[in-house]
């Protein structure tokens, strides 16, 4: 080998060790700023972060005390999200919704108020609104046309299956699912 092929060799060596270490340094660095971030929000408000490889970001509304975007761990459940923004408020009618099941990256948490009278419970927003797929009831679906018992557990089941879902026509998948009842499922149910 010559001289100067040995310099280009070294340099290329130098270069890919350089690389390794920045990519090895930028890793550790994401980590810990995600670490300090889910562990240091304390404040009021909300706050929304793009969503880096590893999270997901979801959408908290309704009756918790700081409704808001929040980034959260791949694996989150939806009591997870509800925690983040500050818990559930006094007037939550936690019963509602499936505190259990897995968040899905673009989700809407909608966490329901009790109505005053002690009785049924209402969305925020009224009860005509869409209801959040990622926290629907067996019974919340059972109320949309064309949707039984049978098949509104095929889509609890379908989503719990699958971590959440992130857009209603993954619906599709689902068994008994047509395109009537797609049609249906968009106009009362959001991601």
């Amino acid at each position: 080998m010559s001289r100067s092929q040995l310099v280009v060799y070294a340099a290329v060596a130098v270069a890919l060790l350089l690389v390794g270490v920045r990519a090895i340094r930028g890793e550790q660095g994401t980590e810990a700023s995600f670490a300090a971030e889910t562990g240091s929000h304390s404040g009021g408000g909300s706050f929304s972060v793009g969503g880096q490889s590893g999270d997901l970001v979801v959408d908290v509304t309704g009756a918790v005390k700081r409704p808001g975007v929040y980034r959260m761990p791949v694996g989150s459940r939806v009591n997870d999200a509800v925690a983040r923004a500050g818990g559930a408020s006094p007037h939550a009618e936690l019963e509602a919704i499936n505190l259990a099941a897995r968040l899905a990256d673009g989700q809407q948490v909608v966490v329901p108020e009790s109505v005053p009278d002690g009785g049924a419970v209402a969305a925020v927003g009224g009860e005509e609104g869409p209801i959040s797929l990622g926290t629907a009831t067996v019974e919340q679906l059972e109320a949309i046309e064309g949707i039984g018992p049978v098949t509104a557990g095929d889509i609890i089941g379908f989503r719990d299956e699958h971590g959440g879902l992130s857009s209603i026509d993954q619906l599709d998948q689902v068994p008994g699912i047509g395109p009537a009842t797609m049609d249906s499922l968009r106009a009362r149910l959001q991601p």
